[in-house]
């Protein structure tokens, strides 16, 4: 049997970065991968494929420059499909697979196929195909991801009623779509069909998008897409759905739509419905309970502020501990666990962590909100500059744009940075590094 001073299991953004911190240290370092190629969720179904789709839809829509929005709008063909908008990406994809592949095989890092699932503390099992394979190692990091959540009693398929992986394999645009869940993802992919012009209905639980989000760009937000004409309905619930043939419908052109009743009696009816109602952590598969560990309802394991879980030798990054739930963050918590199991020292602050979300426009903060600062008493004042006013944002055709410096009142340090717009999320890095550095304005 093989041993390892470390097995992660799953190849994501936190797997790699455990793996190739604990190669440069000196260790040997083993990643369990079940699909045929690595990069995880991120890759391959999550990050760089809904992104890349963001920047076809950018190009042909100019979505993000209203004030020459039009053109690009007026050259989309009814039966233009997801793939079409996401072929150009697939080089992206294969470079990154390329890129993650190559550091790996630099740093020594073995890639075993197959899934991984614990025998006992020390020891895990590899299943790909009919072959099964032990591995033993001293420390395991448990980096398997998410899955996109499915409630109970509705029929997926691949063309009206998805989840946010299906609807990258769309066979075609729909005219209308239901969009279930005003998250990160949700958000996100209801701005982006929105852009190209799908009629979109965005139905949320809560009575705003992205709850974690700055109040006032959260409204900004919430103000654009409706002006775009996308409707939101806030403060709902949907409790069935179903599909309705042709036949029952009235128009003799009818095709078969999603009907969604709201728990407030209402119904709502698309072509397509996509469910965005949180993810599942990939947790079932690696016998917990064979090490003493459980997840919860949402698949989701417990660490402490090293990563580590009830059982100190197995750690857990990235998305299947839950929010944030970033590509960027969960490379941060990886390499971190890979450093603190071997003593090495290192410094963070998760705190400065930054979030971006890439709807249209896009959002990007870090620190802290209004709501939060008002919540632990701190004084504070908030400067904003609309993009309308600055001379860049007229040359790129951004009117909607803006920027927020939430400041302590006596002593001016940067509270946190909020920003919606063209570059947001290049451009909270710059108040990022100020407060990294305990700044002032």
């Amino acid at each position: 049997m093989e041993h390892y001073d470390l097995c992660v299991i799953g190849s994501g953004p936190a797997g790699q970065r455990a793996a190739v911190q604990a190669a440069k240290l000196g260790k040997r370092a083993a990643i369990v991968e079940r699909r045929e190629v690595v990069g995880g969720v991120a890759i391959n179904t999550g990050t760089i494929p809904s992104k890349a789709l963001r920047e076809a839809v950018m190009q042909i829509s100019d979505a993000e420059r209203p004030g020459v929005r039009g053109a690009g709008m007026k050259a989309l063909n009814k039966d233009v499909t997801i793939e079409d908008l996401t072929y150009w990406c697939q080089q992206v994809i294969g470079k990154e697979i390329e890129v993650i592949r190559d550091q790996l095989q630099r740093n020594g890092v073995d890639l075993l196929r197959g899934s991984g699932a614990f025998v006992d503390a020390h020891t895990i099992e590899i299943t790909h195909g009919s072959e099964k394979t032990q591995v033993s190692a001293d420390y395991v990091l448990i980096a398997t991801g998410t899955r996109p959540a499915r409630p109970d009693g509705i029929e997926f398929d691949s063309t009206h009623i998805v989840d946010a992986d299906g609807v990258l394999n769309l066979p075609r645009l729909p005219r209308t779509m239901i969009v279930v869940g005003g998250g990160v993802i949700g958000t996100e992919y209801a701005s982006m069909l929105q852009a190209l012009g799908v009629k979109v209905t965005l139905i949320e639980g809560r009575n705003k998008l992205l709850g974690f989000v700055d109040g006032e760009i959260g409204e900004a937000l919430q103000y654009h897409l409706r002006q775009s004409g996308m409707t939101l309905r806030f403060n709902e619930q949907v409790v069935k759905v179903e599909r309705m043939p042709a036949s029952a419908q009235s128009s003799a052109n009818a095709g078969e739509l999603v009907e969604a009743t709201l728990e407030s009696g209402k119904v709502i009816r698309a072509e397509t419905l996509l469910y965005a109602i949180g993810r599942q952590g990939c947790t079932v598969e690696l016998n917990l309970a064979a090490v003493g560990l459980s997840a919860d309802a949402r698949g989701r394991i417990s660490v402490n502020k090293q990563y580590q879980t009830a059982q100190p030798h197995i750690y857990a990054a990235g998305d299947v501990i839950g929010f944030p739930a970033l590509a960027s963050t969960s490379m941060e918590q990886g390499r971190l666990s890979a450093c603190h199991m071997f003593s090495y020292p290192s410094r963070t602050t998760p705190e400065l962590f930054p979030f971006g979300i890439y709807a249209i426009p896009e959002i990007s903060q870090v620190g802290w909100t209004e709501d939060q600062l008002t919540e632990q008493d701190v004084p504070y004042e908030s400067g904003v500059a609309n993009y309308r006013e600055i001379a860049r944002g007229q040359l790129v055709g951004d009117h909607i744009g803006m920027l927020k410096l939430l400041i302590h009142q006596e002593t001016r340090h940067i509270l946190g940075v909020h920003c919606l717009g063209t570059g947001a999320t290049e451009i909270v890095h710059i108040g990022q590094a100020v407060m990294a550095l305990n700044g002032t304005v």
